[in-house]
């Protein structure tokens, strides 16, 4: 059986997962994201994303519980007036990039880092071993239309704490689904992890997605 560990605590990475009904396993990686940016020195929120998914994705697949697995590590920024938006953690951040993104579009990239921890070698009985030593990675993004949102719509909305610890200050899956009018592109992107981008990534492993899906296990 193929296992698939998802390399983030994101619960909405992981929901998603879930309701594509693809069995995967969490363990979270102690990447420092802005310790990784600063060395690297990028900016581009497009390359953000895929060095930031990298990262975790190597991390965890560096650790004994990832052996035998395939790794899959995502991030995501959002680029908006030709700024890089991580988490803004703080009200005042995320009120100040609110009002500005209110009847706006902004385009949220989300970074897929893939890794095959399969033993590359043949066993003692001569036999193929699955593992292909895949290293791969893509980026799914997508443009997001905000409707306009009142000081009071954007202040009740920080209140709930939704946003503080999301990308761009918002999410699509949750209460900041009220503000978004429409997405142009993957919207599971918006969420944090695009299937059909997890699909072709799996391709180079020579893995098919639907030999993950929980279905295949009874």
């Amino acid at each position: 059986m193929t296992r698939l560990i998802l390399a983030s605590q994101s619960p909405a990475r992981t929901k998603l997962l879930t309701e594509a009904g693809i069995r995967h396993d969490v363990l979270v990686s102690d990447v420092d994201e802005d310790a990784v940016q600063a060395k690297y020195g990028v900016t581009d929120a497009h390359d953000t994303a895929l060095l930031l998914a990298r990262a975790k994705a190597e991390a965890v697949a560096s650790l004994p519980e990832a052996e035998g697995a395939l790794v899959i590590g995502c991030d995501s920024v959002f680029e908006f007036d030709g700024e890089s938006h991580g988490k803004p953690y703080t009200a005042e951040v995320a009120r100040e990039r609110m009002l500005r993104m209110s009847g706006s579009q902004g385009v949220l990239h989300t970074g897929h880092w893939l890794v095959d921890c399969r033993d590359t070698a043949a066993d003692a009985d001569d036999e193929a071993a699955d593992g292909t030593g895949a290293t791969v990675g893509a980026v799914s993004s997508a443009e997001v239309h905000f409707a306009r949102m009142s000081t009071s719509d954007i202040d009740a909305y920080i209140a709930t704490g939704e946003p503080l610890h999301c990308a761009g200050s918002f999410t699509i899956d949750g209460l900041g689904g009220a503000f978004i009018r429409k997405v142009d592109g993957d919207p599971h992107a918006v969420v944090g992890l695009s299937i059909s981008t997890l699909r072709d990534l799996l391709v180079h492993a020579n893995v098919g997605i639907t030999e993950l899906w929980a279905a295949n296990t009874q």
